[in-house]
This record gives structure tokens, sequence and C-alpha cells, in this order.
């Protein structure tokens, strides 16, 4: 994504039509794509928030957050276009991506958490 392309900002239709057609869990709401994540308990939460951390500063896009015990609130907006724009969405897409990961169902070496067992339950999937 250029960097021309990425500060273009999106209307509110132009939003609406992207997020449900790419991220149908995220929403527009006060000039922000927003998402929240339920999880499993604090350590969920402290583990979901740091995930969205990391990949923010590594893309050097930072959201609002906004969190409690097992939730936690995704706000996405680029404050120097005063807008939604390609970064909001190329970050709200990664961040879901990978939140949402469940490697158990991808059949590999990887197990992902134990589903019967709520010791281990960490985030609430869709």
């Amino acid at each position: 994504m250029t960097a021309e392309k990425s500060e273009r900002v999106y209307n509110e239709a132009e939003t609406q039509a992207w997020l449900a057609a790419n991220l149908p869990h995220w929403t527009l709401e006060d000039g922000w794509i927003r998402r929240k994540y339920r999880t499993g308990g604090w350590k969920g939460t402290l583990m979901v928030v740091n995930t969205i951390g990391h990949l923010a500063e590594a893309a050097w896009h930072h959201p609002d957050i906004t969190l409690s015990y097992a939730w936690l609130e995704v706000r996405l907006s680029t404050h120097s276009a005063k807008g939604i724009t390609g970064k909001d969405f190329a970050l709200a897409r990664k961040i879901e991506e990978v939140v949402q990961w469940q490697p158990g169902l991808e059949g590999g070496a990887l197990e992902g958490t134990p589903r019967d067992d709520q010791r281990f339950a960490y985030i609430k999937y869709d």
C-alpha cells in the first residue's frame, strides 16, 4: 500500500462496505472502526492487548484500546488524516488475523488451546 493510498480518507459508506466485505465483526462508530473482543478473564485480556500492542508498534499505527476484566475494545482512526484510511483497514485486518487464529482448526502440528478446560480459555472466538 503506498503512502498516498494509505492516507486516502474513506467516507462512511465506503468504510461500512469495506468492513462488511472484509471484517464483518468490526463496525464504524463516531469516526472510528471498532472491534470488541471477549476473553476468558484478565489473563486473556492482557495477552490480547499485548498482541495488539506488538502489531501496532510494528506497523507504526496505534489504536485506542479500552479494556476490562474479560473484554477489550480496539478503535482505529488515522489522526493525521482525520478519518479512516487504508492504514486502519490494514492494521484491523492483521489484528483480526492474529487474535482470531485457531491453530487447532488447521490440522497441523500446533494443536491450539484445550477447548474443554476453562483453565486454559483466554479468548472467546467468534
